[in-house]
């Protein structure tokens, strides 16, 4: 994985995962937006305000109006990365194709650029999560090579989920999406990302908005004439991460994708590094009940 473009970020920036499939620097989230009207008028005012990349998944339940807010963008396809995610129902090689075909019938695409294994140990499967991911990663290394997806990945992995779904794998998987923020930096996880050549993409850049009033984000954000919220992506661009912010607030949103005519000095990068906790924080994906 690497940035194609390694002078100063733009909003045309991507990153190049281990395939050579480029995916934006920065993303829109979706995680929490109703569906219908509220997700649709939210992905057009994404795509509206340069935002390429819109992230979604089975369980956020608002598919089909993200579909619809791609199709009124009269966006061509090839312009356009989408992402969703398998959730954890699913079990089998046969789930895995009948998820990923209803996926698509509610965005209404041939394909999606990037389908993830959004949980790596649900309760539904766990006595037996290493199987259960291995077989879904099997239909999802066939999907890759029928073309009904041109990356794939996973979600809220740690490394001893990525080194078990390796023992079967044909394709290290291209992305890691983990929650990334200032409150939340999951180092061991990065790490393993690293190790693996895996890109770290960041979920809730924003701890969820749960450190927009952290006092030292908040002096760093005045200095440059900028919010905390762009303060907390252009620490995650900086780090060479992929962030998902997400809002359904049409300033918010063109907020946050306007993040490339400032730059982090050092100094402030480590001291948003001490900010560690300050915030919502990231859960053990081994215990949660679901």
């Amino acid at each position: 994985m690497e940035l194609k473009i390694n002078a100063k970020l733009n909003i045309n920036s991507t990153y190049k995962l281990a395939n050579g499939v480029e995916i934006p620097v920065i993303g829109f989230g979706t995680w929490q937006t109703p569906d219908g009207d509220v997700a649709e008028a939210a992905v057009l005012d994404a795509l509206k305000a340069g935002y390429r990349h819109i992230d979604t998944a089975a369980i956020y339940k608002n598919e089909e109006g993200v579909g619809r807010g791609i199709a009124k963008s009269k966006i061509a396809r090839e312009e356009l990365f989408i992402t969703t995610k398998i959730w954890n129902g699913m079990h089998t090689y046969e789930d895995a194709a009948g998820a990923l075909a209803e996926s698509l019938e509610k965005l209404g695409l041939d394909y999606v650029d990037l389908y993830l294994i959004h949980w790596p140990n649900p309760l539904s499967a766990r006595e037996n999560w290493q199987k259960r991911n291995q077989e879904i990663w099997r239909y999802m290394e066939d999907a890759l090579e029928a073309g009904l997806v041109r990356s794939i990945g996973i979600s809220n992995f740690h490394d001893h989920h990525i080194t078990s779904l390796l023992e079967t794998a044909k394709v290290v998987p291209h992305v890691n999406q983990i929650q990334l923020s200032p409150s939340e930096m999951q180092p061991e996880v990065v790490a393993a990302n690293d190790k693996y050549g895996i890109l770290s993409q960041a979920y809730s850049p924003l701890g969820t908005g749960t450190i927009l009033e952290v006092p030292e984000l908040v002096q760093i954000a005045q200095k440059h004439g900028k919010t905390t919220a762009q303060v907390a992506i252009r620490w995650s661009l900086q780090k060479g991460y992929n962030p998902l912010p997400k809002s359904v607030t049409t300033s918010r949103i063109i907020e946050n994708i306007d993040v490339f005519d400032f730059e982090l000095t050092e100094e402030e990068i480590k001291t948003i590094e001490g900010l560690s906790g300050c915030g919502k924080v990231a859960s053990n994906p081994d215990d949660r009940e679901f």
